[in-house]
């Protein structure tokens, strides 16, 4: 496994589709933004999602509107456009191409789940997903870092310099959690950050 590489310009990228963002998300952001020394993180709304239906689906722009409320005041922390404002579905390696193309970056990181990141071959253009972006993991059940040490080793990249485990561990939150509450019309205060909350109670969302 990588030894944190820590630097100037040194960026990370935490996608999902934020159906609504959680506390969990922002944790994670966190964890990575410490331990990786990164200048900011970008939690990158899916515009429209490639392989699967964002159901229910309040709209890609109000997703992000969700987004950028989960990071105001955290420092670090940032809301991007980037997949929202592109026409087409949603791809990482076309995400990564436009974070590496300013060359602002001396470090590019791509954070997710242990899950999610042990199908990385199943993605579109995977082995560009490596060679753009170091693969910053946090454990989750049923899965391990070997998992992911397969998939990154399968795709031509050597996981020992472009993977990285984070010392991270899940919240017990999900967004379908989230959504659930709010149609039974219970608090989910101590679920997601407080201008969520309050954006979603404006907009009426998720009843």
């Amino acid at each position: 496994m990588s030894s944190f590489q820590q630097g100037v310009g040194a960026v990370g990228v935490l996608g999902g589709s934020f159906n609504p963002p959680h506390l969990g998300h922002i944790a994670l952001a966190e964890a990575a933004r410490d331990q990786l020394g990164l200048d900011r993180v970008l939690l990158v709304t899916t515009g429209r999602a490639a392989h699967k239906e964002i159901n229910p689906e309040p709209g890609p722009e109000v997703r992000l509107d969700l987004t950028r409320r989960a990071v105001e005041g955290v420092p670090g922390l940032e809301a991007s456009a980037l997949e929202v404002e592109r026409e087409g579905p949603s791809y990482m390696y076309e995400t990564l191409e436009a974070i590496a193309s300013d060359g602002a970056h001396e470090r590019i990181w791509l954070i997710c789940g242990s899950d999610i990141a042990s199908t990385l071959p199943e993605w579109e253009r995977p082995e560009r997903v490596v060679e753009l972006a170091g693969i910053a993991v946090a454990a989750r059940p049923g899965t391990d870092t070997e998992d992911v040490s397969r998939a990154v080793e399968s795709l031509g990249a050597d996981a020992t310099e472009s993977l990285a485990v984070l010392d991270f561990s899940p919240r017990d939150i999900s967004s379908t959690e989230v959504r659930r509450r709010c149609a039974a019309g219970e608090s989910i205060d101590d679920l997601v950050p407080p201008g969520v909350s309050a954006e979603i109670a404006a907009r009426g969302l998720y009843l």
